[in-house]
């Protein structure tokens, strides 16, 4: 951490906690954020102080991911947590939570240890880890919720793997309760999602391709949603996609359970007709889904009925996804590219800007219980800069994530990051 101090002016403050924007300056000491304002000038400040001039550019509190795979243990030729908080720090992300998706997973003590320990030596930005739910993410025999979270485990999920036995489920439900720990559950029933590899309908249809309904998701949550009621446990929505899952969301949240849900940024700003071609790239779990859904999700996201946005972060490397298409792995990058996408709904419209921000900073940190997301005096100085509307052409090859499987490659972008600062620290500039 930094221990000196640095101002940051001619700048758009933008607290999408606050729902402010405003011009000014931003005074940084001790990896906090001592003070703001239009006020705030250089001469007001010490004459130790470094001055950084921010250009007139977006100056808001750094992204939170919620759901990110980052490979390591055991799949480091996917992803490190270095290289993961390198593509991070390119996208404007200070937080990344990884899911416990490695080999071996994260169910035990000793390994959520080794992954804090790990990132703590070779992470550029804030890197927290979810652990498993059940033992192996086999969905059979609940883990240890309670030493998981004494080791630092920040919630406890399966990943991409839903939990399919009820009563299991109910009973890691309960025990989460006592914890008062946060339950982060995929839902898609796996028999009714059979071998499906696209969202079931028209498109897949005329691709030949055996599809998945938006029921194996919807049917799923209601499930959930019962079980949540019986239990009175904090549970959140890793993925949802459909307008059917949107309606029992409103019904939970309605009845007053402590319910919360994020969708992925594929999910908000791509539909499956991007697979066009049998793109490979956009093959992920969920589904991308119709267009009307798409809508909706925005809709939902600019209503706050979705709370959140993530990357769902899962590189795949060649062998994986130059396949068929029906073979393929599931999964897309996303950290470095998830603001420059989001940015697509504000200059279409279909969100402003600190919609968009409190989407993937402010309530992702609330949920998650983390300091951030904010710009107040006393909160970290997890910061990124950026231009709303700087045009660029997206190539994965320049991309810091050690797999390349955008959806977005070749994309027209606008909106970069130029600077991103992690506990008063510039990790990332332009």
């Amino acid at each position: 951490m930094s221990t000196g101090s640095l101002l940051l002016t001619n700048a758009l403050l933008t607290d999408p906690a606050a729902r402010t924007q405003m011009h000014g300056a931003l005074l940084i000491k001790d990896g906090v954020i001592a003070d703001l304002g239009p006020g705030l000038t250089k001469d007001k400040v010490g004459s130790d102080v470094e001055i950084l001039d921010c250009g007139g550019e977006v100056l808001a509190p750094g992204l939170v991911d919620m759901r990110a795979v980052t490979g390591e243990p055991g799949a480091e030729h996917r992803e490190t947590l270095a290289t993961a908080s390198q593509a991070a720090a390119a996208g404007g992300v200070t937080t990344v939570v990884c899911t416990p998706e490695t080999h071996p997973p994260i169910d035990d003590p000793a390994i959520v240890d080794f992954v804090l320990r790990r990132a703590r030596d070779t992470s550029i930005v804030h890197i927290h880890a979810m652990a498993a739910l059940t033992k192996g993410l086999a969905g059979q025999e609940m883990t240890e919720i309670g030493l998981l979270g004494e080791a630092g485990a920040l919630a406890f999920t399966d990943g991409a793997h839903s939990v399919m036995n009820a009563r299991v489920l109910r009973r890691t439900l309960t025990y989460a309760r006592d914890f008062d720990a946060l339950v982060v559950h995929h839902t898609q029933d796996a028999d009714l999602a059979g071998d499906g590899v696209m969202n079931e309908g028209e498109f897949a249809s005329r691709l030949g391709l055996p599809g998945i309904p938006a029921e194996a998701e919807a049917m799923l949550l209601e499930r959930d949603m019962r079980l949540v009621a019986m239990t009175g446990a904090r549970y959140h929505a890793a993925t949802v996609t459909c307008r059917a899952s949107l309606d029992v969301l409103r019904r939970a949240k309605a009845d007053g359970l402590t319910v919360t849900a994020s969708t992925s940024i594929n999910h908000v700003t791509l539909n499956e007709n991007d697979i066009g071609a049998f793109r490979t790239f956009c093959k992920v779990s969920p589904p991308l889904r119709h267009e009307d859904d798409r809508i909706a999700l925005v809709q939902a996201v600019k209503d706050g009925l979705v709370d959140a946005i993530v990357s769902d972060h899962n590189p795949q490397d060649v062998e994986t996804k130059r396949q068929p298409f029906a073979e393929c792995a599931d999964g897309a990058i996303g950290l470095e590219t998830m603001l420059s996408a989001g940015l697509r709904l504000v200059h279409d419209g279909s969100l402003d800007l600190l919609t968009l921000l409190r989407a993937l900073s402010t309530r992702p940190a609330e949920i998650l219980r983390l300091p951030g997301g904010t710009l107040t005096k006393g909160a970290p100085a997890d910061l990124v800069v950026f231009d709303p509307d700087t045009p660029f052409v997206l190539d994965a090859a320049k991309l810091k994530s050690r797999c390349k499987n955008s959806p977005f490659d070749g994309a027209r972008l606008q909106g970069q990051v130029s600077r991103t600062i992690v506990a008063g620290r510039l990790v990332y500039q332009i």
